[in-house]
């Protein structure tokens, strides 16, 4: 079973930019579907960006489309969410999520996927405020 940590967050003015980071251990995250998730204060959880870390397809939520960007590093068995043009509506705790057979839109759009997904980080918070 693969664990996930993510790291990278912190407070940051809007229009800044955070690259967080979900490192993986116990398995390799090659034959896995990677999700970002935010989760705003007293709000539900909600899809970011997700890959398809075996061929690299993505999927972005609309609010963050052409801000943000998902990528992996094989080699080292992360993925990353790089967060730029921050707004104050970004602020939570974000989250990574994978699995090993979900579609990479449906594990960022569909709330039935993303809570039946059973391997997640622990989560790091992103402040955007000045």
């Amino acid at each position: 079973q693969v664990q996930l940590v993510e790291s990278g967050g912190g407070l940051v003015q809007p229009g800044g930019s955070l690259r967080l980071s979900c490192a993986a251990s116990g398995n390799t995250l090659d034959d896995y579907t990677v999700g970002w998730f935010h989760q705003p204060p007293g709000k539900e959880r909600e899809g970011v960006s997700c890959i398809d870390v075996s061929d690299g397809s993505r999927h972005f939520a609309d609010s963050v489309k052409g801000r943000f960007t998902i990528s992996r590093d094989n080699a080292k068995n992360i993925v990353y969410l790089q967060m730029n043009s921050l707004k104050p509506e970004d602020t939570g705790v974000y989250y990574c999520a994978a699995d090993p057979r979900a579609n990479v839109r449906a594990m960022c759009v569909l709330t039935s996927v993303r809570k039946n997904l059973q391997v997640w980080g622990q989560g790091t918070l992103v402040t955007v405020s000045s």
